[in-house]
């Protein structure tokens, strides 16, 4: 019975198709070098929020994202360059970092807030590759490490994505456009120059 099925749900703002496109190629590089890796395939995004729970209550918590959107506005994302830090004891992830993250940060307390949720450490970030060995982090870290990725795009909308927790790939359950986001009615200069 689809009500009593758990999924695995995650709430992700998505880069423009160049970033897309742009992190693609790394991943590809990546899988070139270490072989297949997980999340060699996934595409970019930023994660804002993620939990499990029945499928019987994923109206009610669309109903709270809907109501959260409406008070949200478009921002920008601008990223700079390719990062990286220790997993745990023994891995490490490579990611491309979020230039200015506060924008990213507020939606996500936002989030945790709406849910009533106590908010921990978070860094936004695209990533290219996670739970690498340190040897694979030792072969690709000259490649890497501190590579300029100077994207930007334009955010006004998350997708909530869902996967069985049993496994399998993400599905789009639904976009949620910002409510503050409203198209210009106006020229965007007043005068010749």
């Amino acid at each position: 019975m689809e009500q009593d099925v758990l999924y695995d749900y995650m709430l992700v703002l998505q880069p423009d198709a160049q970033t897309v496109q742009d992190v693609s190629m790394y991943k590809h590089l990546i899988a070139e070098e270490l072989g297949p890796f997980p999340g060699a395939f996934s595409q970019a995004h930023i994660a804002l929020f993620r939990s499990e729970f029945p499928a019987r209550y994923e109206p009610e918590f669309m109903q709270m994202l809907d109501a959260l959107v409406m008070d949200q506005s478009a921002f920008t994302v601008y990223t700079s360059r390719i990062d990286h830090c220790r997993q745990g004891e023994t891995k490490h992830m490579f990611y491309v970092n979020v230039a200015n993250p506060r924008p990213v940060e507020e939606l996500h307390r936002r989030i945790l807030d709406a849910f009533e949720l106590k908010a921990g450490s978070y860094k936004p970030h695209i990533t290219l590759a996670r739970s690498v060995s340190q040897q694979q982090f030792n072969q690709l870290a000259p490649y890497l490490a501190n590579k300029m990725f100077v994207r930007s795009f334009h955010c006004q909308s998350f997708s909530l994505l869902r996967k069985p927790v049993g496994g399998g790939k993400y599905e789009t359950v639904k976009e949620f456009m910002f409510g503050k986001d409203t198209p210009a009615r106006r020229p965007l200069f007043n005068h010749a120059a």
